[in-house]
């Protein structure tokens, strides 16, 4: 019965779609394609009897298709990347008994006229426009946006708006999320929404600085202020940043002792450069980051209580890597055409049995772990597919076979998987001399290929 309604499904999404020249898609609550007209199989090369099931993602590129069927927010007349053009797509979620079912999506000017002259003009704006944005960079420091934050995530997406929301305020904005998580980038990102966009963007990592050097850092100070003094001052960050924004990033490794001056200068907007007579006023807008708890610091007479309210009014909380699992493959993807590009080596895809590592570790480093992973694994390998053994020493032990809940065969097959790919990786593809050294007839390793998918 139930095979007869899906067929009845698609013989009507068929009999709609099937022959307008517009790119339509549908796919489920989770993602996957439910339909796909000809159209676009034609348009992106694919077989359409194939794409049924998958996940969009793996089928069209920069798609948010799957966005739009967990979020149930449509995007209309979006422009959207394919095939080196720039399309306008629009992405309507589907609903039943007032649940999300799904979402249905229409690429629109896929190969008229009118398009073409228009995705020429787009690209050639889209050109000044990074060219602005360079500008802006040299001259601010910030090299960020919020585009630049690669997410699928319902929580990422919720901060991100949250930032749209805030970022052109002057309210203070605390940061908190473990080590490598992305804190700089959403520092980046409120700077440039916010009002103070063209003005200085300005970097401190409290951890960096030596104590007895904090506070020259952040406050400048005068001629002859101290032994070996640059002749004539230094400005501190505050001077620097007067006008925009600071980023101290690291907060809770700050002394005390600088805590106050900072405090002061949020309070009365003034700061007091080393060996000063009088004070100086600054205007600033803070952002702090840390990956350690204020509170406890706080208990325990670390930090101020006064200065963590005061940096404290709006609060960005960024989710570990490891909890939102489903950015590792778009970030995955991602990362490894922007590593590619810069290394100039070819390699285009990550092998099943390495998206299978990525999905299942822990990912203790974040964001930064998995970017430091892929490019040791780019260097490493010689195809255009990263593979298993191409993975750092503590990624592939952290993955072996645990043998626990598997049966007999299954951890056998997984050491005889492994043996085979190390063999074939060591002999450059070589099956005749590979099977040699394995100690097994050339069409038994052929089966064993065929078998593993390698």
């Amino acid at each position: 019965m139930l095979s007869m309604l899906e067929d009845y499904r698609n013989q009507v999404l068929e009999t709609l779609f099937g022959n307008v020249e517009h790119c339509i898609v549908v796919v489920d609550r989770e993602g996957c394609i439910s339909y796909m007209n000809e159209s676009y199989c034609r348009f992106i090369d694919v077989d359409q009897s194939t794409v049924k099931g998958k996940h969009v993602t793996d089928v069209i590129e920069n798609t948010r298709m799957h966005i739009v069927a967990d979020t149930g927010e449509e995007e209309m007349a979006d422009l959207q990347q394919i095939r080196g053009d720039y399309m306008i797509a629009h992405r309507i979620p589907l609903w039943e008994n007032g649940e999300v079912i799904g979402a249905l999506g229409m690429v629109l000017f896929r190969d008229t006229d009118e398009w073409k002259i228009m995705n020429t003009h787009i690209k050639d704006l889209l050109l000044e426009l990074e060219t602005y944005r360079n500008q802006m960079q040299q001259q601010n420091g910030a090299k960020y946006s919020l585009h630049d934050i690669i997410t699928s995530s319902p929580d990422v997406l919720q901060l991100k708006e949250k930032i749209r929301k805030t970022a052109h305020s002057d309210v203070s904005v605390l940061l908190r999320g473990e080590s490598g998580t992305g804190k700089e980038l959403f520092a980046h990102s409120i700077h440039h929404l916010s009002e103070r966009s063209t003005k200085p963007f300005v970097k401190v990592n409290c951890a960096a600085i030596p104590e007895d050097l904090i506070e020259a850092e952040l406050f400048g100070y005068q001629d002859g202020a101290f032994t070996g003094a640059k002749k004539g001052g230094k400005p501190g960050k505050f001077q620097l940043a007067h006008g925009g924004t600071l980023f101290l990033d690291e907060i809770g490794d700050m002394p005390l002792r600088a805590q106050v001056k900072i405090l002061r200068a949020l309070q009365e907007g003034e700061i007091e450069a080393v060996g000063a007579v009088q004070p100086q006023e600054v205007d600033v807008r803070i952002i702090a980051a840390t990956n350690q708890s204020l509170e406890e610091m706080i208990q325990e007479q670390r930090f101020r209580e006064d200065l963590f309210y005061r940096i404290n009014v709006v609060q960005i909380d960024i989710p570990p890597l490891r909890t939102r699992r489903g950015d590792i493959k778009i970030l995955s993807k991602y990362l490894l055409q922007k590593i590619s590009d810069r290394t100039g080596k070819r390699v285009e895809e990550f092998s099943k049995a390495v998206e299978d590592v990525f999905y299942k570790y822990h990912w203790p480093g974040n964001v930064r772990e998995l970017e430091n992973v892929i490019e040791s694994a780019v260097h490493m390998t010689d195809r255009e597919a990263v593979q298993y053994e191409d993975l750092p020493a503590h990624l592939q032990k952290e993955s072996a076979p645990s043998h626990e809940a598997e049966t007999l065969k299954q951890i056998v097959e997984e050491t005889e998987k492994q043996a085979i790919q190390k063999v074939l990786k060591e002999t450059d593809g070589d099956k005749s001399l590979a099977a040699k050294r394995l100690g097994i007839g050339k069409s038994s390793l052929y089966d064993k290929v065929k078998k593993y998918s390698l």
